[in-house]
């Protein structure tokens, strides 16, 4: 579904993505993860389309993302680290003015924006002005406009940033019900955010791939030493494995 091979970015002598190369297959989460400046960000952008790699290729559903880009948008939904509202308009306003953006027809738009408002618990302000929500409730609205359409694809760069704990856990539970359907990359700086509703983690360091697998896999690498007996040493914590690998 997401092929990404040798993918760099440079700007003059920083190289922000290092010869990056991973595949997302249908209906996974991958767990996308990084200290802040590894290149995560960059690597999304790159991914949406919004900016050039200075070499590689990006594909997504056999597209490629620079040569066919308008076949690439339609199958992507993307949800930035500071979701791009506009805040003099009301939720539902914004919510058809994205769904014309991504050509959903006219006569299905109010429906379409009545679903994702749903799926989001946007519908209590949905007719409230943008620039009056709290940041938490204006999170929601980005999401929401990401799933417009029902894209194959979703890209969410820290979805749960601004929420209190009980819209973390719905978030949480609206993207894993997403799995299956959806093929989605998350970005997150929570660590139990990737433990409990990713397959696979991706870990990127100094602009570098330095882990990329299961979850069970990466844990059994980097689990203690085997004891006498044979039996395989203490299994780490997701946290553990990101600090060794990232402090290096």
């Amino acid at each position: 579904m997401i092929e990404v091979s040798h993918l760099s970015k440079s700007y003059r002598d920083l190289k922000a993505v290092d010869d990056v190369s991973f595949q997302v297959q249908s209906g996974e989460i991958l767990g996308f993860l990084g200290p802040n400046g590894a290149g995560k960000t960059t690597t999304m952008r790159i991914l949406t389309g919004v900016l050039p790699p200075t070499s590689g290729t990006v594909k997504v559903s056999g597209f490629d993302v620079f040569e066919q880009p308008l076949e690439v948008k339609k199958r992507i939904g993307y949800l930035p680290e500071n979701p791009p509202l506009y805040t003099d308009m009301t939720v539902r306003a914004y919510l058809r003015f994205v769904a014309s953006i991504k050509g959903v027809p006219r006569k299905a738009r109010d429906g379409e924006v009545d679903r994702v408002a749903q799926k989001t618990n946007c519908t209590q302000f949905i007719q409230r002005v943008i620039g009056n929500l709290s940041k938490g409730q204006r999170q929601r609205v980005g999401l929401a406009q990401a799933l417009l359409g029902d894209p194959e694809v979703l890209i969410l760069d820290e979805p749960t940033v601004g929420l209190d704990p009980a819209q973390i856990i719905e978030v949480r539970q609206l993207i894993k019900s997403l799995a299956g359907k959806h093929t989605i990359v998350l970005s997150t700086h929570i660590l139990p955010e990737v433990t409990a509703i990713c397959q696979k983690a991706l870990i990127i360091s100094q602009g570098k791939v330095v882990a990329y697998d299961t979850l069970d896999n990466l844990q059994r690498a980097h689990a203690g030493a085997a004891t006498a007996d044979g039996q395989t040493g203490p299994m780490p914590s997701l946290e553990e494995i990101f600090l060794k690998l990232t402090s290096a």
